[in-house]
């Protein structure tokens, strides 16, 4: 008795089982959220300082370095750089993708308290940190607009009131808000009026802390009554500070009005935001872990009224961007194709079977496969994404494989005149071990991607694990369900009662099998010819695999750019304003856009973001690609700024933030090689037409002031560095002096000479510096800067980057369109050979371009495991070293005709399509199982040769071979053919698969026979030769006295 009979002869049992089975997949279904691709954790934390007014080599030297040395001993840190740009530093660290992101978090709060006492006393906070995962892009942006409110009260808005209940949603993660900053009273002085009246900054400064506090102030009580004690000791408002008196001078006092003026403002002017145009404040939204982003966003939009209800009215809320919209597009068109592939091949099994009821078989199997995957899914905790209904649609083709080698087998049986039952009795108990050497074959073939570390391994493992358990589903359905429907549904063979189609089909694949029939003759009889075609095909994957172009992810059109600004490096914050407006209305003027988004007032003063978000792909005719060929030629022309845009992917890798795509990194022992490299290798990149947006990070022409300090005569006068630094950022470093404490919210001072005073230079000649008191100068005194320096104009870099704790400089790129990564990055390292950089400048690949690399090494090695895992399945299961090495053999044409396709329609040879070649070894294999068994059997049962034994076989399992074969064929024609969002996704894969099915067809139905010869051949010559060498050893010892 069969597993299979247990079930034929229990049909109630078994349709109750198969009912608890979609039941539970279905509850598990809607249980499932939903995501563009599965959930890589790249365990990544950032470290940010602040020190107003800091230059970035200052940043660099006394506060990026302490921070690095001491978070350089964290154990676990893949990748450590920083960034030093005016007044900021921050300090990405990408830990092992094993590292536990708390463990990790309490290790960089222990390094950053361990660096305290190396840090400036004079920072305004201590460094603070937070776990980020770079993979994440944002969910949803909202913008807060008004034509009455200024962008404080916006920023007030939108950071005090609406971050705090978006957060409280649930799937939120964080909430970051952009565009301006919090409101603050600026205190702004005329130098000439202090030098007037002979006071100094600090004495102003002094004079608002000590002015504006909040202390407890006790309270009293009698025998009856109590009373907390209050007082109007906070100035909240700018007209509160006017009349602040600030020193005596002749007996009458000097006020802050006096020295200056007060007004309601930002923290920072540098900050500004703009919505299509307008001044605009960002709400930025990310997601937790696990989040179903579709959900998150609605529960968002739902509370928009309430949200709009809790701000003044004159404020506008609109949602610019959110993601949910894209996602539930691609993932329905994944949710069509997989449809469509079970349509597919249910139709495959009634063109060949010629039976509805026959055709009714995989109606039942292949949904019951695909809805049972869900619940092992379910449990694993994964999602509904892209790869995951990908790995299902494929599934499609895999799993009615299952069914239709049972199906076909049972009604072969019922066509000869046996009873249905019989038949699957029968048919379920020949093929019993071929499935299960399919299907177990099949998994194996996954056991690399499952064991793959990296980037790419976390990405594909929902992809394998989901495949593995559909394949696994299946083959518990195809042994218990399958054969009791064909037991009780098939109905008993009729040859009368059949129809004119019925016939001219039959009619038809009698002369496909007599055709089939003629040719095996042939290349049975020309062996030779056979082993060296297939020797040609295992030469040409090779010579394929070297030429076709590589890349690693495909660019996804996702209807989003990214675009960041780089303008001249001496360019004021208010014409970086400007420069932000002017791209954003040439941006909004084409008629492929639907709203943009922007902000300037980084990490640096020269740069700023934007965000485009385009039609759908109904509305416009163009691709993304095509769009930003277009807006390029157009930005081109704008003097002074350049904007650099690139597709927003749903894959990112990396924790810094580039203008392109692509980065390699320079660095060098000595900073001078550095920075006298890069400016040739960028020149000599630019110059390459497969390469676009070339740029770089390394700005080394910032314009500065730079003062010559007669330190003699200041020390003479009683002057110090300290006072002269402290006077400084008093008069020009946003210098926040005091706080306002507000219930919501606390909000700044800051204290500043006048703007109108930025503009020139020459304002350093009114800047006094204030003397204390000393046993010299009992009074103090009040000395200009130029009584002891001197000042002229030089170069500063806006930003120190570091990579590892060294000096180092990036260039990002994008490629032309129709240019391979592979292609790209041989012209970087062809550059780097022909301008001839010495050894002491070396470079390397970041981000994507760097675990493109690593993949491309690991490739050939997948697959030698895929085949070695394999090879190791099927030997355990034949018992045999040599019937695997029959199968295999099947393989080369496989991936000769996926590499072919992928030429054909100018697709990369990306990690997508490598997966097609390795599911093409886990589909084709399966045509020489079914062969390869039923010839074993036949020469085991019927005393068969080889050579008829494999013709029988062959012949007897054509029609299932070509089932399966179109089956998985039609399965993999909606992903090469499917359009909409997320088709350059999984068009590699359809590609890769069909190609792949349509060459090994032709091919190994011809191949694998004479392999099967060759190979016992060999088998019965290496059995000989064992025997003779025993019989010859044992004579031997006969022999011996």
């Amino acid at each position: 008795m069969t597993l299979s009979s247990l079930f034929i002869f229990r049909p109630v049992a078994t349709t109750l089982l198969s009912l608890g089975v979609v039941l539970a997949g279905l509850l598990a279904f809607f249980q499932l959220p939903v995501a563009p691709l599965p959930q890589v954790d790249f365990p990544t934390i950032s470290v940010q300082a602040a020190l107003p007014g800091a230059s970035s080599e200052t940043m660099a030297a006394i506060v990026a370095t302490p921070l690095e040395r001491s978070l350089g001993h964290i154990a676990g840190i893949n990748e450590m750089t920083s960034a030093s740009s005016f007044g900021t530093t921050r300090i990405n660290l990408q830990f092992d993708l094993d590292r536990d992101i708390d463990g990790a978090a309490r290790d960089v709060q222990a390094a950053i308290n361990a660096a305290s006492s190396l840090l400036p006393a004079n920072l305004p906070s201590r460094p603070r940190y937070r776990k980020v995962n770079p993979a994440d892009a944002p969910i949803m942006i909202i913008a807060l607009t008004s034509d009455t409110h200024t962008r404080g009260q916006l920023y007030d808005a939108a950071s005090t009131v609406l971050a705090q209940k978006i957060s409280r949603i649930k799937g939120i993660g964080q909430v970051y808000v952009g565009g301006s900053s919090l409101p603050a009273v600026r205190v702004e002085l005329n130098p000439a009026a202090l030098a007037r009246y002979g006071i100094g900054f600090s004495e102003v400064r002094s004079a608002i802390a000590a002015a504006n506090v909040t202390r407890p102030k006790g309270s009293v009580e009698e025998a009856e009554r109590y009373w907390q004690i209050d007082a109007n000791d906070q100035a909240k408002t700018a007209n509160d500070y006017l009349p602040l008196i600030v020193a005596y001078r002749n007996g009458a006092a000097v006020r802050i009005s006096d020295l200056g003026t007060a007004v309601d403002s930002v923290e920072d002017l540098r900050h500004a935001g703009l919505k299509d145009g307008k001044p605009s404040v960002l709400l930025i939204l990310s997601k937790q872990p696990g989040a179903n982003i579709i959900d998150t966003v609605n529960g968002v939009k739902a509370l928009l009224p309430q949200l709009q209800a809790s701000i003044p009215g004159a404020i506008d809320l609109s949602v610019v961007m959110d993601r949910a919209g894209m996602i539930s597009a691609s993932l329905h068109e994944v949710e069509l194709s997989l449809l469509l592939a079970v349509a597919l091949v249910i139709a495959v099994v009634f063109v060949f079977l010629r039976n509805l009821r026959s055709a009714l078989v995989p109606v039942v199997a292949v949904p019951m496969s695909l809805i049972g995957t869900f619940a092992i899914m379910h449990l694993c905790h994964y999602s509904l994404n892209n790869l995951s209904l990908m790995a299902l649609t494929i599934a499609t083709g895999f799993v009615v494989d299952d069914a239709i080698v049972v199906l076909e087998n049972s009604s072969r049986y019922i066509e000869k005149g046996m009873a249905p039952r019989e038949a699957a009795l029968k048919g379920a108990g020949e093929v019993g071990f071929t499935v299960l050497s399919m299907s177990l074959s099949l998994i194996a073939v996954f056991f690399p991607l499952l064991l793959m570390g990296g980037v790419v391994g976390r990405l594909f493992r929902e992809f394998a694990v989901t495949l593995s358990v559909a394949v696994i589903v299946s083959l518990v359905v195809s042994l218990t369900t399958t054969p009791m429907l064909c037991a009780h549904w098939l109905a008993p063979a009729e040859p009368g009662k059949h129809g004119r189609l019925y016939h001219l089909s039959g009619r038809f694949f009698n002369r496909l099998s007599a055709g089939y029939e003629r040719t095996l003759h042939w290349a049975l009889d020309h062996g030779v010819l056979m082993i060296v075609l297939l020797l040609c095909t295992i030469a040409l994957n090779v010579y394929l695999y070297v030429i076709v172009p590589k890349g690693f992810f495909p660019s996804q059109d996702s209807g989003r750019l990214a675009g960041t600004i780089q303008a001249d490096q001496g360019i004021s914050s208010r014409a970086m304003q400007q420069k932000l407006t002017d791209f954003v209305e040439i941006v909004r003027a084409d008629a492929a856009v639907r709203n943009v988004i922007g902000f300037t007032g980084g990490q640096q003063l020269n740069t700023g973001r934007i965000f485009v978000t385009l039609k759908p792909l109904d509305e416009r005719q163009e691709s993304v690609d095509q769009i930003m060929v277009r807006l390029r030629a157009r930005l081109a022309h704008e003097p002074g700024a350049s904007l650099f845009l690139q597709p927003v992917q749903d894959l990112r890798i990396g924790a810094r933030g580039s203008a392109a795509t692509f980065e390699y990194t320079l660095q060098a022992e000595r900073l001078a090689e550095l920075r006298t490299w890069m400016p040739r290798i960028l020149a000599a990149l630019s110059r390459r037409p497969e390469l676009v947006d070339v740029n770089t990070d390394q700005q080394e022409k910032g314009q500065q002031i730079t003062l010559q300090i007669d330190h003699d005569e200041a020390r003479r006068l009683g002057v110090n560095q300290a006072l002269i630094d402290s006077t400084l950022n008093d008069a020009f470093g946003q210098r926040q002096v005091s706080v306002i404490y507000n219930p919501l919210n606390q909000y700044r001072v800051v204290m500043e000479a006048a703007p109108e005073y930025w503009q020139n230079p020459d304002i350093l000649k009114k800047i006094y510096v204030s003397v204390p008191p000393s046993p010299l100068l009992p009074a103090g005194a009040q000395v200009p800067l130029s009584a002891f320096a001197s000042y002229g104009p030089s170069t500063t870099p806006l930003s120190v980057n570091h990579l590892g704790q060294f000096a180092a400089a990036t260039f990002s790129f994008n490629l032309k369109p129709g240019v391979s990564l592979s292609a790209a990055t041989a012209i970087i390292d062809q550059t780097m050979q022909q301008l001839r950089v010495p050894e002491s400048v070396h470079g390397s690949f970041q981000g994507s371009a760097k675990a493109f690399q690593k993949s491309l090494q690991n490739q050939p090695w997948l697959i030698l495991a895929a085949l070695a895992s394999i090879y190791i399945v099927l030997g355990i299961l034949y018992e045999s070293y040599v019937h695997p090495l029959t199968i295999i053999s099947t393989l080369p044409s496989a991936g000769v005709g996926a590499i072919l396709a992928l030429l054909a329609f100018k697709t990369e040879f990306s990690i997508i399509a490598l997966i097609g070649v390795i599911l093409l070894i886990g589909i084709v294999k399966k045509n020489a199982i079914m062969m390869i068994d039923f010839a074993l059997n036949a020469e085991r049962t019927a005393g068969k040769s080889p050579r008829e034994a494999i013709f029988t076989a062959c012949l007897m399992r054509f029609r299932p071979i070509m089932m399966t074969t179109f089956a998985a064929l039609l399965a993999a024609l909606p992903l090469a053919l499917g359009s909409g969002y997320g088709a350059e996704l999984r068009r590699p894969l359809g590609i890769s698969i069909f190609g792949g099915l349509m060459v090994s067809q032709l091919l190994t139905l011809y191949t694998t026979p004479v392999v099967y010869l060759y190979m016992d051949r060999f088998r019965l010559w290496g059995r000989r030769r064992f025997r003779s060498r025993t019989s010859d050893q044992l004579a031997a010892r006969l022999e011996r006295p």
